[in-house]
């Protein structure tokens, strides 16, 4: 089992995951792979098998008003095939989750069209650097609208309008509002798209109450044969929150406590939740886990410790 992390690294000071200037300042992939290449060492020695990658490393790609950051694929050809072949080196696996902004489902055609062809450039990059069929572009389902059948409906029709190279890269994941587990198979059984199972969000949205050893024995049976699935897990925040507001009568700002919001991430893995997690698993087909959490390859590093010390039989097979 690899685990993995995503984009920011915190473990070593000065490591960028991509061009951030301002298309004013002209970034670029070129300059995003020259940062990328410094994260593969980092993750090499670290012994990281399993990223989740900016889907900001080709600035600006898809702007509809900046045409001169569309050929960015193009004039770096031989730089993500390199990137590609330390990837296969170091037996990293590599993804992709673009932003909330892409909503493949919605009513909006010039929003389901920008969407479209965020996810058909991301499968290309993907392409582009020869990785195999385990390196997918993830997204949600989206937006209810105008109800929740008519936007099940709506993914699978732009589902099938998208090039092939999207399709054949693209994995959905349940969420922890919106589309449990139930309504990501509906889809998976009109387009064959494969699931990402996400435990949090499964705890959170499960309006079915579907057991989670069988929502994710559902979602690993969705991934081809002879392709490893993957599912994201996280533990939830649980630290009080600090909210401010005006007070009416003084017009003083006082600070008020709030409970916490369980669909947040917590800065670390609770082991003995991701403990539980495996040992649910147990029998089940083998899987990669993606961990999300707000100290990234922090978090991983110290959850390889913690399963190592509280539940040794189980170390042997996670790096």
């Amino acid at each position: 089992m690899r685990l993995g992390f995503s984009v920011k690294v915190i473990g070593q000071a000065g490591l960028k995951e991509h061009d951030s200037r301002r298309w004013q300042n002209n970034p670029h992939l070129s300059v995003s792979l020259a940062y990328l290449r410094d994260i593969f060492e980092y993750l090499r020695r670290e012994g990281i098998a399993m990223y989740r990658m900016s889907s900001e490393l080709a600035p600006y790609l898809t702007h509809p008003e900046l045409s001169q950051f569309h050929g960015q694929l193009d004039d770096c050809a031989a730089e993500l095939a390199a990137m590609g072949q330390l990837a296969r080196e170091i037996g990293l696996r590599l993804s992709c989750h673009p932003s909330q902004y892409v909503v493949l489902n919605a009513p909006d055609e010039a929003l389901a069209a920008k969407s479209a062809l965020e996810l058909a450039t991301q499968a290309e990059l993907l392409d582009r650097m020869g990785l195999d069929d385990e390196a997918v572009v993830v997204v949600h389902v989206g937006g209810i609208y105008e109800g929740r059948e008519q936007a099940r409906q709506r993914f699978v029709a732009a589902f099938e309008q998208l090039p092939e190279p999207a399709r054949r890269r693209l994995a959905l994941e349940n969420d922890d509002t919106r589309f449990g587990v139930a309504d990501t198979l509906w889809i998976h059984q009109q387009t064959g798209v494969r699931l990402v199972f996400d435990n949090l969000h499964h705890h959170c949205f499960n309006p079915q109450r579907m057991p989670l050893r069988e929502a994710l024995a559902a979602c690993l049976a969705t991934w081809p044969a002879g392709v490893r699935p993957k599912v994201h897990f996280s533990s939830p925040r649980t630290e009080m929150r600090i909210a401010e507001q005006q007070d009416p009568a003084t017009g003083r700002r006082v600070q008020l406590l709030q409970p916490p919001l369980w669909t947040r991430h917590s800065d670390y893995i609770h082991p003995f939740e991701f403990i539980a997690f495996l040992r649910e698993a147990a029998g089940l087909p083998p899987f990669d886990v993606m961990l999300e959490a707000k100290a990234k390859d922090l978090a991983l590093l110290r959850l390889r410790e913690d399963v190592q010390r509280y539940a040794p039989e189980l170390a042997g097979g996670i790096w």
